[in-house]
């Protein structure tokens, strides 16, 4: 799993049951609640927080937000939609292919580069408004689930947005996906993101209820 063509195989054999041909529910929802591209102020049972996804300095410019491990960047395309400028980064190179074609067939505009994300942090450092992870932590050995989350923090800038939707929720072992608890999920955050909202996601795809857990955190 820590080769692309470890993934490269998967989508050639047609093992890539994790995609779900379309965008989050989960981030669908974010997006329609406005709260990813708030200007207002919000609260988290205390005193009130910036906003939810900070423009870029020059306020000019829209945000920019990365997606890791992106796959066939369903997410991404749907993020570039509603205005963000989007980076998607992906181990295999069948599946940037499949990320540039789709975006290409769409007219979407988003940069999509094949990357070993544990590499991101030597050239995009501070570069990201926001990241949205979804079943990149899952997929990684789980060893260095904390060394990504650095990554993560390295190339968000101060203040900056971590939407993460952590999936499968459940006990036992094996993977990809490998399993995820919260308790995993609170020790890798600590230290570089200050959760602001977590729970359930109010929808998930069919065979994902109950094995999702969003999280809003803000870069410390």
């Amino acid at each position: 799993m820590s080769t692309a063509g470890f993934w490269d195989g998967l989508y050639a054999g047609g093992q890539d049951g994790w995609d779900l041909g379309v965008a989050t529910p989960a981030l669908e929802d974010w997006l329609a609640s406005g709260r990813f591209s708030s200007t207002s102020s919000i609260k988290c049972g205390g005193p009130e927080m910036a906003p939810a996804l900070p423009q870029s300095a020059d306020t000019r410019l829209r945000a920019r937000v990365a997606v890791p491990g992106a796959g066939r960047a369903h997410d991404a395309r749907l993020l570039a939609r509603h205005g963000y400028r989007v980076t998607a980064f992906d181990f295999s190179d069948a599946a940037v292919a499949d990320a540039r074609r789709l975006a290409a067939v769409e007219g979407v505009d988003l940069v999509v580069e094949q990357r070993d994300v544990f590499t991101l942090g030597q050239d995009y450092g501070a570069a990201f408004d926001g990241v949205w992870e979804y079943t990149c932590f899952c997929a990684i050995d789980p060893a260095r689930r904390e060394e990504y989350v650095r990554v993560l923090h390295t190339i968000v800038r101060p203040g900056g947005l971590l939407l993460a939707c952590f999936f499968p929720l459940r006990e036992g072992g094996g993977g990809p996906p490998f399993p995820v608890s919260r308790d995993d999920i609170d020790r890798a955050l600590a230290g570089h993101f200050t959760v602001l909202r977590a729970g359930p996601p109010g929808r998930s795809a069919d065979r994902r209820w109950d094995l999702e857990w969003l999280v809003e955190a803000r870069r410390t």
